[in-house]
């Protein structure tokens, strides 16, 4: 009877992957069957899901209309950077090769990676290009300055997209932040958009947007 219950118990975990079923009591009569046991199955809907969607804050996944061009696979795709801090991760993102090199030269990588639970406004390459180049090229000469406005795209804590909707943050430079929108659409200090957010790696949760922010002097 133990042996007969069993093989009962396992065939009615299989079915429950591709067709929900009642359960009965263990005095149901032996004649019954499960759709499993006559052969038929349903459409299977589970939706699948990314360790770049589980590790989102709020279990939501990365949205905006750059995301469309980030690799889907590799260690530039959502997956891929989900596993390494961020740092890391965008440097794998060739939309954000002027921030990285900017970060190197200011020597933040190893902060940034080692920092826990934060969220980076990490401006494009298309972002940096918006600067006139002579003011671009001071910046980067300068570590102090460069330090100074890099670590104002940093918050010291996680934000979700509905902490953006209508939000005031330190940074890590002292400094504030203001961020306001709804949906897929915001905006950082009414200039910069969000244009490809909720993307986590490692250790944040980053915004990807069109303009370098810029701290009040």
């Amino acid at each position: 009877m133990a042996s007969f219950r069993f093989r009962r118990a396992a065939v009615a975990v299989a079915a429950a992957a591709v067709l929900p079923l009642a359960l009965t009591a263990c005095g149901e009569n032996d004649s019954s069957t499960s759709a499993a046991d006559k052969g038929t199955t349903a459409p299977a809907e589970e939706k699948s899901t990314s360790p770049a969607d589980d590790a989102a804050p709020g279990g939501d996944g990365p949205f905006g209309p750059a995301c469309a061009s980030v690799p889907t696979e590799g260690a530039g795709s959502f997956d891929g950077m989900a596993k390494d801090p961020v740092a890391t991760a965008a440097s794998n993102n060739p939309a954000l090769s002027t921030l990285v090199a900017a970060v190197k030269k200011a020597g933040l990588v190893d902060t940034l990676n080692n920092a826990q639970n934060i969220t980076v406004f990490a401006p494009t390459n298309d972002a940096f290009a918006k600067l006139p180049k002579a003011d671009l090229d001071k910046v980067l000469a300068d570590k102090e300055m460069l330090t100074n406005i890099l670590t104002y795209h940093v918050v010291g804590q996680k934000l979700t997209p509905q902490q953006l909707e209508n939000g005031s943050y330190e940074t890590l430079q002292k400094s504030t932040l203001t961020t306001k929108g709804s949906g897929e659409d915001y905006t950082v200090n009414d200039s910069s958009e969000v244009v490809c957010g909720n993307v986590s790696t490692g250790n944040a949760t980053v915004y990807i947007v069109d303009t370098v922010l810029m701290p009040k002097s």
